[in-house]
C-alpha cells in the first residue's frame, strides 16, 4: 500500500522503529463494546480528526508538541486514514535524558519525524482487527509501519503487544479511541527506530 505522509511517499503500514513496541489492551470483546473513552481527562469525540482530539489530552502534550516540530499536523488532520500507537508524556519522560529536547531541535527534524511515522500505521486498525490479524497468522501479526519497520503483534494474557526489531515492547493502556480519520490506541512506550 502507497500513501502520501508529510510530503514522503511511503509504502506499507504502520512500521515499528528500532525499539520494540508491544501494544496491551483490555479483552478485544469489552473494548470494541465501549464509546470513545476519555484521554487525559479529555473526551474523545469520533467525529474529530487525530490532531483535534489529541490537543485536548493532558498525558499527550510532548506527543504534540513533537507533531508540531516535525510539521505533520496539517497530515494528521488529513482523510487518512491512519492508526496512531500515541505515547504519553510519560512515556516521553522515560527516554533517555535528552533524548525528547535533541529531537526537538529543528535541525533533528527528520530524526523525529522517522520516530513519529513509525508510531503510524496505514488504515483504521481498531484491537478486533489486530486480533483476527494475530489468529490467522497462528499467534502472531505482522505490521508495517508509515515509517517503513515492522512490528510484530502477539496476544499478551488479555492484551496485545506489539514488538519491534530491537524487542522494545509498548503496552496499550487504552485502545480503540476512534477519529473522523482514523484510531488511536494510547501506549506506555516511545519507540525509537
Amino acid at each position: 500500500m502507497k500513501i502520501q505522509f508529510a510530503g514522503l511517499v511511503l509504502i506499507g503500514c504502520l512500521a515499528a522503529t528500532a525499539s520494540p513496541l508491544v501494544f496491551a489492551q483490555a479483552p478485544a470483546a469489552s473494548m470494541a463494546a465501549h464509546s470513545n473513552p476519555t484521554v487525559g481527562g479529555a473526551a474523545m469525540y469520533a467525529n474529530k480528526d487525530i490532531i483535534d482530539n489529541a490537543v485536548t489530552s493532558k498525558d499527550h502534550t510532548t506527543l504534540v508538541a513533537a507533531v508540531k516540530a516535525a510539521g505533520l499536523v496539517d497530515t494528521l488532520k488529513g482523510p487518512g486514514p491512519f492508526t496512531v500507537f500515541a505515547p504519553t508524556n510519560a512515556a516521553f519522560s522515560a527516554l533517555p535524558k535528552g533524548t525528547v529536547e535533541g529531537l526537538l531541535k529543528p535541525e533533528k527534524k527528520a530524526d523525529l519525524t522517522k520516530v513519529l511515522t513509525y508510531h503510524v500505521v496505514p488504515g483504521a486498525v481498531t484491537s478486533t482487527d489486530l486480533m483476527a490479524k494475530i489468529k490467522q497468522g497462528g499467534g502472531k501479526a505482522s505490521l508495517t509501519t508509515v515509517e517503513g519497520e515492522a512490528l510484530t503483534a502477539r496476544v499478551v494474557g488479555k492484551g496485545i503487544t506489539l514488538t519491534d526489531s530491537k524487542g522494545q515492547v509498548a503496552h496499550v493502556t487504552i485502545a480503540d479511541v476512534k477519529q473522523s480519520n482514523g484510531v488511536i490506541h494510547v501506549i506506555d512506550k516511545v519507540l525509537m527506530p
